[in-house]
């Protein structure tokens, strides 16, 4: 499966941080990635954003990057390359550039507006 570089490292983000969520919820990580995209505060492109330093946790845990589970690679390919074709997605809204499992509270989340939960994954907007 040949893929651009935006969407392999957007499909990366999506399967490691979202894999076992439904579409809607995979979509949601996949649009807070995009947010941070065309935000002044982050880097200007999908891989930048992905890999920027200590952003998301995968990325830095010390476990092998590559995925592992066929299916769920390829569903997260789909669902990044649907995020990068859509001009109008709207799951959790612009400027949504946080989220954190709904199993933790990371520090970070109190000095943000929470806007919305999608599946097991709760979505920040700074204000301001």
């Amino acid at each position: 499966m040949l893929v651009s570089a935006s969407v392999f490292c957007l499909a990366l983000n999506v399967y490691h941080e979202a894999r076992s969520e439904d579409y809607l919820g995979q979509l949601a990580v996949a649009e807070v990635t995009l947010n941070r995209v065309a935000s002044n505060k982050y880097p200007d492109t999908v891989c930048d954003v992905v890999w920027q330093r200590k952003q998301f946790s995968w990325t830095h845990d010390g476990k092998s990057d590559k995925p592992y589970e066929r299916t769920a690679w390829v569903r997260a390919v789909k669902v990044a390359s649907d995020a990068l074709e859509t001009e109008d997605m709207s799951v959790v809204g612009e400027g949504v550039t946080h989220y954190h499992a709904d199993y933790v509270t990371p520090s970070w989340s109190r000095k943000l507006t929470r806007v919305a939960r999608v599946g097991r994954h709760v979505f920040y907007r700074s204000e301001g």
